[in-house]
């Protein structure tokens, strides 16, 4: 079983040779508004790391300039050792990054196999051409991307949905299926914004099994976006809490639940005081 108060902080020498990503005095403003002031945080290889705090903290501006849909005013990123911010928006997958966003913008009419191959376009280098008659080396660039995405199917438990079309599959398949082309990519980094938002108590449990199995069994990074505290404090390696566009704590779990700044601004005292972390585990009885 998979228990968050259980884990031990990494030392500062084990963070500086294990870093991915480094985010230093971020700041992002749009005319008057401060979405983001001096944010710094660094995310370890192999580490699931979750942003949390009240509605317009700025969470999903952290992402928006990781994805470089936002150029900050300030501040450097720094990822698997390039310089982020010198990237353009396009160029993003290319060096190993994917996203899923809060609210499915899919193709209904795809079906879940396709979609996962759309994934996977920057690990095709086929052309037009030959792609058309389908010969060589673009028959077996074909069958190896298929291959994986079928292994990421497997993974999160849509093996048996592969042929269907997205627009046919219920919510809580679609946002997984969401999370499985963000993987078919074969990211080094995985943002996840608000995966379980609107899903029922077994949907949750489901998802929160599959980002376990994506870090214990992929190895892959990920950064977490969640209003489900119950769900971040259970799978969490470490937290960054924002509040008003500020990063207020930055800690583990227990260490998050026991600050009193993000009691007062954000959990409220009765979970800070009463609330126990549940644990997830990739062989979750409910997949």
């Amino acid at each position: 079983m998979r228990s968050s108060s259980a884990k031990d902080p990494t030392s500062d020498q084990e963070a500086s040779s294990a870093t991915l990503l480094s985010v230093e005095d971020i700041s992002v403003r749009f005319a008057g508004i401060k979405a983001l002031t001096d944010v710094s945080f660094q995310v370890q290889t192999g580490e699931l790391f979750a942003v949390i705090g009240p509605n317009g903290a700025g969470k999903t501006s952290i992402f928006n300039v990781l994805s470089r849909i936002y150029q900050p005013m300030a501040g450097q990123v720094i990822f698997d050792g390039r310089d982020l911010l010198r990237l353009k928006t396009h160029q993003v997958a290319r060096v190993g990054i994917a996203r899923t966003f809060q609210n499915l913008g899919q193709f209904p009419s795809m079906t879940v196999l396709d979609y996962l191959l759309l994934g996977r376009h920057v690990r095709m280098r086929s052309g037009i051409l030959s792609g058309g008659l389908y010969l060589g080396l673009t028959r077996q660039e074909e069958r190896t991307n298929r291959a994986y995405c079928l292994h990421v199917l497997d993974l999160l438990d849509l093996t048996h949905q592969s042929a269907m079309l997205l627009g046919n599959l219920p919510y809580g398949l679609q946002k997984r299926a969401d999370m499985a082309r963000a993987l078919a990519l074969e990211p080094t980094l995985l943002l996840l914004d608000e995966p379980v938002a609107g899903m029922n108590v077994e949907e949750t449990e489901e998802i929160a099994a599959a980002i376990v199995d994506i870090q214990e069994q992929l190895g892959v990074t990920q950064i977490l976006v969640e209003h489900d505290m119950a769900l971040v404090m259970g799978i969490a390696d470490r937290i960054l809490v924002l509040d008003f566009g500020r990063a207020i704590a930055l800690g583990t779990p227990a260490e998050i639940q026991a600050n009193p700044d993000v009691i007062t601004a954000y959990l409220g005292e009765a979970f800070g005081e009463n609330t126990t972390p549940p644990t997830f585990s990739s062989d979750d009885s409910s997949r």
